[in-house]
C-alpha cells in the first residue's frame, strides 16, 4: 500500500484526547500504571476511579510494552495504557522503546477490534523526549502498521498544542 493511501488513514488532531471519538485512546502511562501528571492524569480524571482499580488488577507494565482497560467514562470504548522511554539523550535504545511502544499499542488496538484509535504524543512530556524526534518515530510505526494491516482502519495523533501539531504535520509531510 503507497503512503498516500496509509497517510489517508492518519488524522492530526490538537485537542482533549479523552474527548475524542474513537474506539481506543493510548494512555502515556508508567511503569507502575499509577495515576501520574499530563495526559495520564487528564485520562484517569476523566475515565473515573473504576479506572486506577482496574491498573492495580494489572500491576505495571515494562517500557515499550502496552495492557488494555476499559474505557469506563471516557466515550472511547478502550484505554491503551503504554510505557514510553524516560529521555537520556538517545543513546540507551529510546528510538526502538518508543516505537515498540506504538507497535504494541497498535497491536492491542487490533487486539480489541478498535477501527479508530488515538495516541498523545509519548514521552515528550515529563519524560523528555524530543518533539520532533517523537513524532518521526510516531509517524514511521503507524504507517508501518497500517501497510500491513486494516485494524486500526484510523489512526489519530492528538496533539495538546499547536507545536505537538506542527510536529506531526512535520513528520507526516515527509
Amino acid at each position: 500500500m503507497a503512503d498516500d493511501t496509509v497517510d489517508d488513514r492518519i488524522d492530526v488532531v490538537q485537542g482533549d484526547i479523552t474527548r475524542l471519538d474513537v474506539d481506543a485512546v493510548v494512555n502515556a502511562a508508567n511503569k507502575q500504571l499509577k495515576r501520574g501528571g499530563g495526559v495520564d492524569g487528564a485520562i484517569h480524571k476523566a475515565a473515573g476511579p473504576e479506572l486506577q482499580k482496574a491498573l492495580d488488577g494489572i500491576g505495571g507494565c515494562p517500557a515499550g510494552e502496552a495492557v488494555v482497560t476499559d474505557g469506563f467514562n471516557l466515550p472511547a470504548g478502550h484505554i491503551i495504557h503504554t510505557v514510553g522511554p524516560v529521555w537520556h539523550g538517545g543513546d540507551e535504545g529510546e528510538d526502538e522503546t518508543l516505537a515498540s511502544a506504538y507497535r504494541t499499542s497498535l497491536a492491542k488496538a487490533e487486539e480489541v477490534g478498535a477501527a479508530r484509535v488515538a495516541f498523545p504524543a509519548i514521552s515528550t512530556g515529563v519524560y523528555n523526549f524530543p518533539q520532533e524526534r517523537a513524532a518521526e518515530i510516531a509517524v514511521q510505526e503507524a504507517r508501518a502498521w497500517l501497510r500491513e494491516h486494516d485494524t486500526p482502519q484510523r489512526v489519530v495523533f492528538c496533539a495538546f498544542d499547536a507545536m505537538t501539531t506542527a510536529a506531526y504535520e512535520k513528520a507526516l509531510a515527509r
